[in-house]
């Protein structure tokens, strides 16, 4: 199974339009245009039944002591975790892509409550519902595809997996807001082939050097 992100390639950098944070020279980061990519895939196997797409960033600190604060660095040994960007279940096996900004074409304040997607698709929350949480003005359910923002003073790039999965399932066993990892322990045993594109994305003007 072939899976394209177009404008992304493998081991590559992520281009701005699709990161929900940008590098602005005033104030760190500002938001972006937040468009989805354009997903296209190939070859799926005989007995597909549907697909699973999942965007996940697998460099996230696991403490935010030094997150985005002026004078601090997050160190480049910090233990890091998981924090996806995009989880869909149910894509149709006859569904070939989606289009770049078919998903998601804004930041949406408090996330968006019915993203579209591929007829017959559900999308889960994204991590941005638990990062936003207490936020007066951005606090709510994220929904569907919301892109790179990682910490503007992090010492190192982060690496986000595009992840398509080929399941034997009609419909994934998840309801509700499901979350990325509740989505990769449902497809557990499921999963006819996988294919990934990782891409690269930063935001500390120093790793530009």
């Amino acid at each position: 199974m072939r899976l394209t992100i177009q404008g992304i390639d493998d081991g590559g950098t992520i281009p701005p339009r699709f990161a929900f944070g940008v590098p602005d020279a005033e104030d760190h980061v500002r938001l972006g245009n937040n468009l989805n990519p354009a997903v296209s895939w190939a070859d799926v196997p005989e007995g597909t039944k549907s697909l699973v797409l999942i965007c996940v960033d697998t460099d996230v600190p696991t403490k935010p002591d030094d997150v985005n604060q002026d004078g601090r660095i997050v160190p480049a040994d910090l233990p890091r975790a998981d924090f996806y960007h995009w989880v869909m279940v149910d894509i149709p096996a006859d569904c070939t892509g989606v289009a770049e900004g078919e998903c998601s074409r804004e930041v949406t304040a408090g996330g968006k409550t019915d993203p579209h997607g591929p007829g017959g698709s559900r999308q889960g929350r994204n991590d941005y519902t638990a990062w936003f949480e207490g936020d007066s003005g951005m606090g709510g359910v994220y929904l569907g595809y919301d892109g790179p923002c990682p910490p503007w003073n992090d010492s190192i790039p982060h690496h986000y997996h595009f992840l398509l999965y080929a399941t034997d399932f009609e419909r994934c066993p998840v309801e509700g807001g499901f979350s990325g990892q509740e989505v990769r322990s449902a497809i557990e045993g499921h999963i006819l082939a996988e294919a990934r594109v990782t891409g690269m994305y930063w935001l500390n003007p120093d790793l530009d050097k």
